[in-house]
């Protein structure tokens, strides 16, 4: 390994070091840093290989991370999984779409935000709460239904 090699690896792993990241995020830190395709790849591949660099582990943990502690819906997930340079087929493989899990964190939701909404009128109310809920990444239909169970009584 050359001494730059060497930098490249070392400036790596303080990187890991604060926090895991995907191939691609260390991919494009080195190339700012001034590595070139070589180093990086060699940096990469030797990280990979001791078990520092693993992008599946980094996708159950950021679907762990979305869904449990940001409350985010599939899709939101997704959205998250993909910012941080996970590639669609991992990404496909972790995540499995289950209607139940997202009615449970639509209802977890609508706990947390029922206290600042109360003061609207009841139109302003459900269209508030519907779009906080798609920003989340919850589809419409699911969140519909989350409504109507909650709000059985009332016309939504």
């Amino acid at each position: 390994m050359t001494g730059s090699a060497i930098k490249a690896r070392s400036y790596a792993l303080t990187l890991l070091r604060y926090r895991d990241r995907s191939e691609r995020e260390l991919r494009d830190r080195l190339r700012k840093k001034g590595c070139n395709q070589d180093e990086i790849e060699t940096v990469i591949g030797d990280l990979r290989n001791a078990g520092f660099l693993n992008d599946e582990a980094l996708a159950e943990n950021l679907k762990r991370q979305a869904m449990a502690n940001k409350l985010l819906g599939f899709d939101g997930a997704r959205r998250f999984m993909q910012q941080r340079g996970l590639t669609r087929d991992i990404i496909d493989r972790v995540l499995a779409y289950d209607e139940d899990t997202e009615l449970l964190g639509i209802e977890r939701l609508i706990d947390k935000k029922q206290k600042s909404i109360e003061k609207y009128p009841e139109p302003k109310r459900t269209r508030s709460l519907i779009g906080f809920l798609m920003r989340k990444g919850y589809p419409l239909h699911v969140i519909r239904k989350a409504l109507k169970n909650r709000y059985r009584d009332e016309e939504i």
